[in-house]
């Protein structure tokens, strides 16, 4: 019967987006945030083949990944974040995955595997990858912990998140997050809290305090928005 095989053996299906993207188009507009997300699918499509991965389809700044190995997912979801998104005039970029039997049709995918993906997505924050139980078994650590050597990273940790409730998912879902020795070590570039870019403090259009914290700009133009009412981004 059609969808059988498709059935048979189990995907790993990653979303990832540009976090803070609402807040990127309100402060730069619609251009600047179309060309910053047609950016990030760009750099993304380019690490796929590295990682056994084939690009579904993209929606607004989000796009779907179908994966032949958990293991190579988590590697591609780790330099999407690293790589990709924790770069100088480029929002953060969060992902989320889970392993499972899908349907192919017409070059898209469906089944509950690829919506509970979707929703671990929308759980995770800036800069994180968070995962499944099933997409760590799948990846050789049911329990968390190292999965020592996911290439081209040598030390990947999965850290329990505990379980939690996603929207439209009858029942709590345990999250583990993953992380190497970069992520983990490095402290990261401040947010702009305006637009939610990431900004070099040496190349940053301004700098302001307030309330004992410093906060860089992208643009000056997120200077003035902040200046003019800095409880709205604080």
């Amino acid at each position: 019967m059609p969808g059988d095989r498709d059935r048979a053996a189990a995907h790993t299906f990653l979303f990832a987006d540009l976090s803070g993207f609402t807040a990127l188009t309100e402060a730069h507009g619609d251009e600047e945030a179309a060309d910053l997300a047609r950016g990030f699918f760009a750099d993304a499509r380019a690490l796929l083949g590295e990682h056994g991965a084939e690009e579904i389809k993209t929606l607004g700044d989000a796009m779907m990944v179908r994966c032949d190995t958990a293991s190579g997912a988590i590697g591609l979801a780790l330099r999407m974040v690293q790589e990709v998104g924790a770069r100088h005039g480029f929002p953060s970029v969060r992902v989320g995955l889970h392993t499972g039997p899908a349907v192919e049709r017409d070059g898209d995918w469906f089944g509950a595997a690829v919506n509970l993906a979707a929703r671990v997505s929308g759980a995770a924050t800036s800069g994180e990858v968070l995962l499944t139980a099933a997409s760590a078994a799948a990846a050789g650590a049911p329990g968390g912990g190292s999965l020592g050597r996911v290439p081209p990273h040598e030390n990947v940790v999965l850290q329990r998140r505990g379980r939690r409730s996603l929207r439209n998912v009858a029942k709590p879902v345990e999250l583990f997050e993953a992380s190497c020795e970069v992520s983990r070590s490095a402290a990261g570039l401040p947010i702009d809290p305006v637009c939610r870019m990431a900004v070099d403090p040496d190349h940053a259009a301004g700098t302001l305090h307030h309330d004992g914290t410093v906060f860089h700009f992208c643009s000056l133009k997120c200077v003035r928005a902040f200046a003019a009412d800095p409880e709205r981004y604080a």
